[in-house]
C-alpha cells in the first residue's frame, strides 16, 4: 500500500534554479536541491525534463541557486512555477547578476545563492538530476528565514506543478474523504484556476490571507466558474 500522505513528511526548502547566460536566461522554483558532497561541495537539482530551464543547464554546463525567503512575494513563486520560459522572458524586470560562470542569479527574494558548474547528469525518468560542483556561495541575509516546502503548502496554501518531482495527482488522496461536488474558482487578475477537486481543500477553506499562487490576488478576487 501507498500512503501519498507520507509523502508530505519528506521536507524540502524552494529555491530559483538558473542557467542560461545574458542572451537567453531562464530560471525555475524547485523544492529539490540538496548538497550530495563535501569534499569537494556538489550540490544536486532535480529539473523536470520538459522544463526550458534543463536544455540551459545542458548547453551552459552551469546553473545557479538562489535561496528563497520565508515571506517571497506570490508573484515570483508564480512567475517561475507557474510559467514557462518559452513563453515569455521571466528575468525581465527582475534583480539579475552574472556569476563566474556567466548563468544568471536571481537576487530578488534570495538570502543567499550557490554558482555551480555542471559535472553529472543522471536520468531519473520524468526528471533529469543535475549534480554540480560549488563555485561560489554567497550569503545575502543571515537573519531572514529560509522558505520551506512544508510552509508554503500549510501557512501559504500553495501546491506543486505538474512538473515538480513532488507533484502529486490530488484524486490518490481522495479516499475516504467526503464526496461532494467540487467547485473551481477563477483569479479575475491572471486567469488561475483554483480547482478544489485536485487541490484537496475547498475553496472556502482556505483563510483570508491566502493570495493567488501565480500573482498574488487576494482570496476576494476569484469568481466561482
Amino acid at each position: 500500500m501507498i500512503d501519498f500522505e507520507a509523502f508530505y513528511k519528506i521536507t524540502y526548502g524552494l529555491f530559483i534554479v538558473s542557467s542560461g547566460d545574458t542572451v537567453k536566461g531562464n530560471g525555475f522554483i524547485s523544492n529539490t536541491v540538496f548538497q550530495v558532497t563535501a569534499e569537494p561541495p556538489q550540490f544536486a537539482v532535480a529539473c523536470n525534463k520538459k522544463n526550458f530551464t534543463a536544455g540551459l543547464i545542458a548547453q551552459k554546463k552551469a546553473f545557479s541557486v538562489s535561496i528563497l525567503e520565508q515571506d517571497t512575494a506570490p508573484d515570483i513563486l508564480g512567475r517561475f512555477g507557474f510559467k514557462s520560459g518559452r513563453d515569455f522572458d521571466k528575468l525581465d524586470g527582475m534583480s539579475v547578476k552574472y556569476g563566474e560562470t556567466g548563468v544568471p542569479i536571481v537576487l530578488n527574494a534570495a538570502i543567499a545563492y550557490l554558482e555551480c558548474t555542471l559535472v553529472n547528469t543522471i536520468d531519473a525518468g520524468s526528471h533529469l538530476i543535475f549534480i554540480g560542483e560549488l563555485v561560489q556561495s554567497v550569503l545575502l541575509d543571515k537573519l531572514k528565514d529560509p522558505l520551506t516546502y512544508l510552509y508554503y503548502r500549510q501557512v501559504r496554501k500553495g501546491s506543486a506543478p505538474e512538473n515538480a518531482p513532488t507533484y502529486i495527482d490530488k484524486s490518490k488522496l481522495q479516499a475516504g474523504k467526503p464526496a461532494g461536488t467540487f467547485k473551481k474558482y477563477k483569479c479575475t487578475a491572471c486567469g488561475y484556476v483554483y480547482d478544489e477537486e485536485k487541490e484537496n481543500v475547498r475553496f472556502s477553506e482556505l483563510p483570508d490571507s491566502w493570495t493567488c499562487p501565480v500573482c498574488g490576488s487576494e482570496k476576494s478576487d476569484f469568481i466561482e466558474v
